[in-house]
């Protein structure tokens, strides 16, 4: 695209990155800076304390299940023997869950099965009810070996005179135990994705609106297209967030880094550490760019500081619904309302972030970007006609709503002059 069109106004783009660089330069070396670079300390210590936010997300995850890989009237014999237990215990009874080969006739191997298995499996039971085998890992299979004892001791065909002894195979991991840490992640992300951008957005309106005070907007208006405007200060300030987020991360990551942690302490998420960052910087940059082309939507029908707070205040407890929907969603994962939570826009970010960490797959990823792309250009368009309706009372609309006015006020002296 050329810088310039034939009557001398630069093009969209051209403009769009002069206002961005005049925006970004004014606001990197402003006095201001070093207080917008402290004060993020203060939510962030919010967060902190509100760690237990994810409470009702974990009571709807599916609870672990039990696999079992026996012959099949062993497994029935098991099964039933299980309802049986259950009813006589109110809990502590886990689920059961068939647990299949391959290949008819080749033995399961209960390691392999529990890699592989897209179930929520905790522990695999294998061998016979007279001498069973609980694979799993250390912490789960000593906690479930007591009462696999009695629901082994009710399978068996003659009874016994005593339970019969468990045999315990540790493994590493398991499905649940991975599904666990991999929800943990999920929440991570979606509470400091929320955090950074409610924090950081809000930024454009406040600029907005103190140009629209000193009239410098009318000024720009005049030379460049609005949706430049627009444009360029949306990128400004998402490069002003950037700035700060790369000085933040540079002090906690060395602090932590001193303190002798790594990744490798936290759970990982499903699509790896590397592209979760990777994609975690793109829903950071495109929920920045929903919240605030819709910001500048509002600025431009607000002409004081009390009339942004009046207007904002609703946008920000919606952010707040999104954010609980979001995390709804995240304990449904491939129902309805996950995907309702990936196409509503502002929800779409927190919504995705929490997928990576539990889903490996990437194409949705690419379908939830282009998605979001296309919400921010169109909530920019409007918010640049919602200016010129509101502020600059041109175009059509602007028109139209004088002649409305002077046609009420030909009206009202009229008749103020037949009541005379």
């Amino acid at each position: 695209m050329s810088s310039s069109t034939g009557g001398g106004r630069l093009s969209t783009l051209a403009a769009a990155y002069v206002v961005a660089r005049r925006d970004f330069l004014a606001s990197l070396f402003s006095r201001s800076f070093i207080f917008f670079l402290i004060g993020p300390l203060f939510p962030l210590l919010i967060g902190g304390l509100a760690g237990g936010i994810g409470a009702q997300v974990q009571q709807n995850v599916e609870p672990p299940k039990l696999g079992v890989a026996m012959s099949e009237f062993d497994t029935l014999s098991i099964i039933r023997a299980r309802h049986e237990l259950a009813g006589k215990l109110n809990q502590g009874v886990p689920e059961l869950i068939e647990v299949k080969g391959t290949k008819p006739g080749v033995p399961v191997d209960p390691a392999a099965a529990m890699r592989q298995s897209h179930a929520n499996l905790a522990a695999i039971l294998s061998g016979t009810p007279e001498a069973p085998v609980l694979t799993g890992p250390p912490g789960r299979i000593e906690q479930w070996q007591g009462v696999v004892s009695m629901i082994a001791y009710e399978a068996t065909s003659q009874a016994p005179d005593r339970y019969p002894v468990v045999s315990l195979a540790k493994v590493a991991t398991s499905t649940a135990d991975q599904n666990r840490s991999r929800i943990i992640t999920a929440q991570l992300g979606q509470v400091v994705l929320f955090l950074l951008t409610m924090l950081l957005a809000g930024m454009v309106l406040s600029n907005l609106v103190e140009e629209k005070g000193n009239k410098i907007i009318e000024v720009l208006a005049a030379a460049i297209p609005m949706d430049a405007v627009f444009l360029g200060k949306l990128f400004a300030m998402l490069a002003v967030s950037w700035v700060g987020l790369t000085v933040w991360g540079a002090m906690i990551g060395t602090v932590w880094i001193g303190a002798g942690h790594s990744l490798g302490d936290y759970p990982a998420p499903a699509v790896g550490w590397p592209m979760f960052l990777g994609l975690a910087v793109i829903y950071f940059s495109l929920a920045y760019l929903l919240l605030g082309s819709l910001f500048l939507a509002i600025g431009s029908m607000a002409t004081t500081i009390r009339e942004v707070q009046t207007l904002s205040m609703p946008i920000s407890m919606l952010q707040l619904l999104n954010f609980f929907f979001a995390s709804y969603a995240m304990s449904k994962p491939g129902s309805a309302m996950e995907l309702i939570a990936a196409i509503v826009p502002f929800s779409s970010p927190l919504t995705m972030i929490a997928r990576a960490a539990l889903d490996a797959a990437l194409w949705p990823h690419l379908l939830a970007i282009a998605w979001q792309v296309l919400c921010v250009a169109v909530l920019v368009r409007i918010g640049a006609r919602l200016f010129r309706t509101w502020v600059m009372k041109s175009g059509p609309s602007g028109a139209k709503r004088r002649r409305w006015w002077q046609r009420g006020a030909a009206i009202t002296v009229e008749a103020a002059g037949r009541s005379a």
